[in-house]
Order: C-alpha cells, then structure tokens, then sequence
C-alpha cells in the first residue's frame, strides 16, 4: 500500500506545549481513516532513532496503520522540560496525545502503543491510565517492576549501569532542537534545556531501596489497573526478561508472551539470532484488537519461548543454537521445579549429606566474564568462558548428566548462611559445564543481603547469626546436555556490574541446609513453535560516513593489585560509526569510554570513571558535547561528579558541573 510521511507534525497539549511528532500514513487514510499505532519516547524521532523507525514504522503504515513517533516533552523538537525518566506528566502527556490521534480524520479511534525499553514501560505505565482509546498494547524488553529490573539496582545492589545510562541520558538531554524544524528560536530553547537539565545519575542513586519514587509507575503494584490486551517481549541477552513471566502470571487481559536468545534490539533485527519476524506478529497483534479480525494470535501458546543449547561461550555470537517452544499457559504445569542439594565439599546432588560450613570470601574482581549487563547485539558483550570467575567462587557441581536437563523460567537458590559484616552482597551464577572444562553462564542472580526480607525495609545483617536467604536468579530457558555438568557459583560479589558492599565480608555457607530449585521442562510440551523470517520496510537513506570501533578488556596489574575492566566505541557507543542521514543532511557521533577500577581486597578503592563526545549536525551548524563522570565511595556516602561542556561550530556555549554526596543506605 502507497504510503507518505510527514516529517514533523505538532500534537498541541492543553497547557500550550507542543510536541513533536513524524507521521507515517497509508494514503487516502483522510478518506478511509486507519487505527493508529503510536510510539512515545525521549530519543529523537527526527535522528536519534530514525534509523530504525522508518522501515518499522513505515511496514505498518504499507499495511495499513498510521504510525506515530512522539518525541515527549522536553526531547529532540518538542516544547517543555523533561525533568525525569516515567514521571506523572509524561503519562498525562500520553494521555492527551491518544485522544489527539483518536480525534484525527485520518484515524478510526483505535490506537495502539507499543515500544522497546523506554516505550515498553510507559505503554504499560499508560495502559495502567485507560485511556479511552487505547485498544492493545506491545511492550519490548521492559519491567512491570521499576526498582527489581530497570537500569538502576538489581538484587538491591547499585548497578553500575546506573551512571552508564546517566551519563548518556545528559549527552541525550544537552542536544538542541533542529533549527530546520523549530525555527529561530532553536538557540534560546537549548540554552534553557541546558540550564535546566537534572542531573540523572544522582537522581536515581538518592533512591536506594522500593520506596514511593520506585512504587511509581511499577505496574505490578496493581494488575488489575490494565485493562487492554497485552504482547510482552523479552530476550535472554537482554536484561529485561523477567517481567515477561511475570506479567503471564500477574494479567488477566488477553495476553501473550515472546522471549528470544536476542540482546535489545526488536526482535526483526534479533541478536544473537535467530531473528523473527517480529512486525508480522506486531501486525497479527494489532489487526486482532484494532480491527477486530480474528487472526488466531489467542490461539497461540501463552508463551513462545527459544530454549537455548550448549553454546560456546564467547563474547561475541551471531546464532544461538536452540529451539522455539510453547506454554498453553503460564505458570505451565509441564514445569516443576527439580532439587539439588548443595554438599560439601562443592557437590550438587539428589540428596542433602551432613551439615557442614563452607567459608566464601572471594576477590572483588570477581565478575571479570559476566560480559555487559545489557547486551545490544554489538560484539564482545556476551558473557566469557566462566572459568576466568569460576576461580574466584566457591563451585558446586553435579555429576555429569546420564540425560539431557531442559528448564525454563527462573532457578532458585535457597542459602542457610551468615555473614562477619553487616552490609554483604551474594553472587550466584548457574552455568553449563562442558567435559572439557568449558563452563557457560546461563543465568545469574545478585543480592544484597539487607534486603533478604524484601528490598522496600532493608535490615543490618548480625554478623554471625544465621540467615535462611532465597535468591532468585533471572529467567532463563536452556537445555543441559548429557555429559556435561550443571554448576552453582556462589560469590560475595559481582564487579564491574555492581558496585562492591563497603566493607569485604566473608560468609559462611551451611552445605547440606542449602538447595537449589531449577524449573525443569518435560521436553515435547507445547508442540512446535515457528515464525516467519523478518520483514521491514524501505531503510532511511544513510551513508556510512566512517566505521566504528569497539574495545571490551579487562587486566590485572600484579603489583597495585588493581584491575582495570574498558569499554570503549569510538564513533558509535555499540561500535556502528559515524553515520549521516542523507534526507536531513545530519550526521551523528557518539563516543564512550568507561574505565572501572578495584583491588581486590579494599571495596573502597572502587572507582568508575566514563568519558563521552556526542557530534551532531551538518554544514554550519555542528553541535559537540563533552562530559566525564566519577563515580567513588567511602564507608558512608557516594560521591559523583560530572562535568559536561556543549559546543555550537566549535565555540563553548555551556559549561556545567555537579558534585553529590549521597547517603549510603545499607547498599
């Protein structure tokens, strides 16, 4: 279907604030108007993600949806300021701009909402709002649970990926407008946008268990308040996957579920592959609820799910080896949890033997092939050969496998243990152990022992006393073969991807009160599950201006005793370069480096230091932001500095600085 594209339209609010938005439509829709499909983000629709909206946004439109990119308040060429990430005004926001397109000549009054990580929380953040003509929803890769599974805090441990995504979220927020949309004023707009950026790592990092803050926007406080039909999609490469069982489990609208072996990237595009043909099943999804066709998406399994296979464990994977099953169901009754108990001296077994206490104190490098929290498909970001941690753990290993062991969902590790320290981290890592010694995360779990009775009251541990803890590590679907051998790594922390408790605590583990609980699938359950090969639209014309690099290392320096862990992309943060987008003559840059330092024996001497460039612009308008972030501690408080500077045609327009010292609250 012949479709046109409005670059920039004006979706005015009730309080006079514009905002923008590119609109794809199937031609006539004035005459026989279409449902909409609305995307709702902070990251530019005019070239900060037009790469990728164009051949998704511009296939639904050929099939005859409109299709909206709405830059919210505050970002890329709308109006206001964006003071935080889920706040009450951009849902109120949202809100206004469903009725906005429902009332549109072009549309019928049905809209759907879907997005990936930002999207994919505020569309169920919106849902949660009943916006009249919202219909159905899809969310990718995001979280009904904003403090348990977002970028800030995992297990009740900071993440370090809090201030990798601060920092770039204040690269993000100190880019102008274009002058070629918004006009003369686009200078005086920036120079306010700049004034009153927040600083974001800070933000997130005064929050520091489930309090109010956090409670916001969680949908998971209240199932019931969603009332559309729902499609959730995680990836195990990814790290928003938990929510996808959760949400089966928690909804009692129409839904259904799809985890792939993917990083974050829609799943058309899926990496590691196998990459599905995503915008079918997006278009099957919106058909049945915006045109009311029957087109069999409830007779689907509850779940589609990719069960993963040995695969050799490297930080870089093209195709994941596997298999697509189903769940007519979810919670699935061909899933029970199967119990090893954990022996001494480091056995996995049918059965409990004697007591006994194992001592766990590991280096606080320990974390080295963990690979990034939140892979993205680039190369160099899956987790490693386990082996380079395995050294630093106290293992417990079964015996080789007479048969093949297939789970799917969440393993669990219940500890009897106890800690010389009041504050204490645990790290479990479940991996899959080759005959010759390879060993391959499968899944992993953090947690902070303040928070064993829930992370809303954290407590002090009483060193000494025993503490039955019960950690639960992240969704996962693997198939163990027969021959290898499954292994639980116990730690006492997990850097670079949290950052280490104040003080090195060793913890004594009861062997023999202690368990594991996999949930174990009976192969064959669910039949076959295929999909068609991915599709897209027409690409937005872009020329490769240079080619990108991307660095992932980690060393030791044997006398300091410090280890050093890098990441660096030059021209692209994922390694992609420098690229132009012909039809709006833009080009963008954007370099990251970060540089995480410890020894391991002092948690003090952590230190978390990330630089960045941002270029963007064309032919007398070149716009260059600058910042680098630090990120130490002390037994008490957090202490966090970012100095950020922005440059039009080489000339410094702003400089600003921060420093906070933040409490530390039993973290």
């Amino acid at each position: 279907m012949p479709i046109r594209v409005e670059e920039n339209i004006w979706i005015p609010l009730a309080d006079g604030t514009r905002l923008a938005a590119r609109l794809w439509l199937p031609e006539g829709a004035e005459t026989a108007p279409a449902p909409a499909v609305l995307e709702y983000i902070p990251y530019r629709k005019r070239d900060g993600t037009r790469g990728r909206d164009e051949p998704m946004h511009g296939w639904f439109a050929a099939q005859g949806y409109a299709a909206l990119r709405v830059d919210m308040r505050g970002t890329g060429e709308s109006d206001g300021h964006m003071a935080d990430e889920y706040l009450k005004q951009e849902q109120d926001d949202a809100l206004e701009v469903i009725a906005w397109i429902a009332a549109q000549p072009w549309c019928t009054g049905a809209v759907g909402m879907m997005g990936k990580s930002w999207g994919g929380f505020n569309a169920l953040q919106v849902a949660a709002r009943r916006p009249p003509a919202l219909k159905a929803i899809i969310t990718v890769y995001s979280t009904d649970h904003r403090y348990a599974d977002d970028i800030h805090y995992q297990g009740g441990c900071l993440l370090n990926d809090n201030l990798w995504w601060g920092a770039i979220m204040l690269a993000y927020q100190a880019r102008p407008a274009d002058p070629a949309i918004v006009g003369e004023g686009w200078r005086r707009q920036w120079l306010e946008r700049l004034e009153r950026m927040p600083f974001f790592p800070a933000l997130w990092l005064r929050h520091q268990r489930y309090d109010e803050y956090w409670k916001h926007g969680s949908v998971c406080e209240d199932w019931s308040a969603i009332q559309v039909p729902v499609l959730a999609v995680g990836g195990w490469a990814d790290s928003y996957t938990n929510a996808v069982p959760r949400l089966l489990a928690g909804l009692t609208v129409p839904r259904r579920g799809i985890i792939g072996p993917w990083g974050h990237v829609y799943p058309q595009d899926g990496a590691p592959g196998p990459a599905i043909g995503f915008l079918q099943e997006a278009l099957r999804w919106w058909d049945q609820w915006l045109k009311g066709h029957d087109t069999g998406v409830m007779e689907e399994p509850m779940l589609r799910a990719f069960v993963e296979d040995w695969n050799v464990p490297a930080g870089t994977r093209a195709e994941t080896e596997g298999r697509w099953v189903g769940e007519a169901e979810w919670p699935s009754p061909a899933i029970q949890p199967r119990r090893w108990a954990l022996n001494a001296p480091g056995a996995l077994a049918d059965t409990a033997a004697d007591e006994s206490d194992i001592p766990v104190r590991s280096p606080l490098s320990h974390g080295k092939a963990a690979g990034e929290w939140m892979a993205t498909g680039c190369p160099g970001e899956l987790p490693v050969d386990q082996r380079l941690d395995d050294g630093a753990a106290q293992l417990f290993d079964t015996a080789p496998l007479n048969e093949a062991v297939e789970i799917l969902g969440a393993p669990e590790l219940l500890l009897d243990l106890a800690a010389d320290a009041p504050v204490a981290q645990l790290a479990v890592r479940l991996c899959d152990v080759a005959p010759d010694g390879r060993s391959a995360r499968i899944s992993y779990g953090v947690l902070n022992l303040t928070h064993r009775d829930g992370h809303d009251s954290p407590a002090p541990l009483e060193p000494g006393k025993r503490y039955q803890v019960r950690v639960k590590l992240n969704d996962c679907g693997h198939r163990f073969p027969a021959g290898h051998r499954i292994r639980i790594a116990v730690a006492t922390g997990y850097w670079p991807t949290v950052w280490p408790a104040p003080t090195a605590a060793t913890l004594t583990l009861r062997a023999g009160a202690s368990h594991l609980d996999l949930p174990v699938r009976q192969g064959g359950a669910g039949g076959v599950v295929a999909f068609e090969p991915p599709v897209r639209g027409p690409a937005a014309p872009t020329t490769q201006v240079s080619a990108g690099s991307i660095r992932r290392y980690s060393k030791q320096d044997h006398i300091s005793g410090e280890t050093i862990y890098v990441t660096e992309g030059v021209g692209g943060v994922f390694g992609e370069g420098i690229l132009r987008f012909d039809e709006i003559d833009t080009t963008l840059a954007h370099s990251l480096k970060r540089e995480l330092t410890i020894r391991d024996d002092d948690p003090l001497s952590a230190r978390y230091v990330l630089t960045q460039s941002y270029e963007m612009g064309r032919e007398g308008w070149r716009i260059l932001i600058e910042s680098r972030s630090v990120l130490t501690a002390d037994l008490d408080r957090w202490h966090l500095t970012t100095e950020l500077t922005a440059k039009e045609n080489g000339e410094v327009v702003t400089e600003r600085s921060w420093t906070e010292d933040i409490p530390r609250d039993l973290v």
